[in-house]
């Protein structure tokens, strides 16, 4: 059985930098993104949200396009902001969740041509500095958005704990990654 791809491969609008694509976000984060202003219109973090778990059991994963490699960051950095939440012996509060991963989203962080970046034989750099510097401020705007939405879908049910179904694909690692130290 294949991983599930992203179904932005096809969108040839979207900026490439590198060789991945700069979708455009549903967000009230400020930054570079285009946004999208429909409400019920699903965007990449949505995406990636819903199809965290069924690709986080594959080891292989075949990029098909830009989106797959944005697809294939934000997964990596939910498996992160899990891992964050799972190390503490008493889980946080959605308010302490939140504060966590807010700082996660905003640690500096290894972009495709960095030394530490993990996947780097999968990615091309950045163009420039220019590009570069537009790449992070994208991908901070991403984790931000992503990581407020994760601790939305974690703290659903109204107990105050996160979700056993989410917070068992803590030791899980897609691809058998990880884009933390």
């Amino acid at each position: 059985m294949p991983a599930y791809h992203s179904a932005y491969n096809d969108d040839l609008d979207s900026r490439q930098v590198g060789n991945m694509s700069l979708l455009p976000l549903r967000t009230r984060i400020r930054g570079p993104s285009a946004v999208i202003t429909d409400p019920n219109e699903a965007d990449i973090i949505d995406e990636t949200l819903d199809l965290f778990r069924a690709n986080s059991l594959f080891r292989n994963f075949e990029i098909k396009g830009g989106a797959d490699r944005l697809l294939i960051v934000l997964i990596l950095f939910v498996s992160d902001c899990l891992a964050k939440l799972s190390q503490p012996r008493t889980p946080p509060s959605q308010i302490e969740a939140t504060k966590q991963l807010n700082t996660l989203a905003v640690d500096n962080f290894p972009l495709p041509g960095d030394v530490t970046f993990p996947l780097n034989s999968h990615y091309a750099p950045p163009g420039g500095r220019a590009e570069s510097d537009f790449l992070r401020q994208y991908l901070t705007q991403a984790r931000q958005e992503l990581a407020a939405r994760l601790v939305e879908r974690l703290y659903a049910d109204g107990t105050g704990k996160p979700s056993k179904w989410w917070m068992s694909f803590t030791k899980r690692r897609f691809m058998n990654r990880s884009l933390g130290a």
